[in-house]
């Protein structure tokens, strides 16, 4: 006779984007400290699925970091 048994998976938890969750007003070249948290080890902006951000606020990430990086405020390279 077969046992029914049944199978009780985890459910990932979902996260949301760090900038939906703080509810921040926008993401300002300005901000360096911010903005590193969102650069790999070699100065490359991470891809969304590491940062954990929506595609809106990863677009406006990348785009304030290219900002930062032709004002100066941010190296193109770490190493």
């Amino acid at each position: 006779m077969p046992i029914n048994q049944t199978v009780h998976r985890r459910r990932p938890r979902v996260r949301g984007c760090y900038v939906c969750h703080e509810k921040l007003a926008s993401v300002d070249y300005k901000d360096v400290n911010f903005l590193r948290q969102f650069l790999s080890t070699y100065g490359k902006v991470m891809q969304r699925r590491r940062s954990k951000l929506c595609s809106k606020h990863q677009r406006n990430v990348a785009l304030a970091i290219k900002r930062a990086r032709y004002m100066a405020l941010l190296p193109y390279t770490l190493r």
